[in-house]
């Protein structure tokens, strides 16, 4: 008797294969969510995110937060004995979430979203742009104003973009990486 029905089976092989992660190798040792960073603002540790794919828990998988506070530093990769990429699995898993309308920080995917954006117009993040488009977006307008201003009266925050040089190139690395 099987613990994992058909359609967790199919979730399963599509993020192993999407993925290109031996994820059946993961036995729980723990050593990625020991080096996680987010593990305090985590809903599930990485270990945890590889096994609710493991028994094709697709609903919870793709509807926990901790795939998107997800900083992709790839720590959980680095100390996994079995070579498991775990960001390669969460990134797979995000994008299955956004595909099937299940994203749970609905702000993290915004300003991910407005971030590569901004890089796409000018080949480098344009902050002052970048934030207004967000906060328009978020309607979170005025909650940190004050370290906007802050940063702008510092210098931090530049009124004009700059831009690289060869944009067709930029063009053409996110043309391949949407196909």
């Amino acid at each position: 008797m099987s613990i994992i029905n058909q359609e967790g089976l199919d979730f399963y092989r599509e993020i192993r294969e999407k993925s290109g992660q031996p994820i059946e190798l993961c036995y729980q040792c723990q050593k990625c969510a020991s080096g996680c960073i987010a593990t305090e603002y985590a809903d599930f540790y990485p270990n945890e995110i590889l096994r609710l794919v493991q028994l094709g828990q697709k609903e919870k998988a793709l509807n926990c937060s901790s795939i998107w506070i997800c900083s992709s530093c790839e720590t959980c990769g680095a100390r996994c004995p079995n070579g498991i990429n775990t960001r390669a699995v969460i990134d797979v898993l995000k994008e299955m979430a956004i595909a099937e309308n299940m994203v749970k920080e609905k702000k993290v995917h915004l300003f991910h979203t407005t971030f590569l954006n901004s890089v796409r117009a000018n080949g480098r993040v344009h902050e002052p742009v970048m934030l207004a488009i967000f906060k328009l977006k978020s309607k979170d307008l005025f909650s940190d104003l004050g370290f906007g201003f802050d940063m702008f009266k510092k210098g931090k925050m530049p009124l004009l973009p700059s831009r690289v040089k060869n944009r067709k190139i930029l063009q053409n690395i996110f043309k391949q990486s949407y196909q």
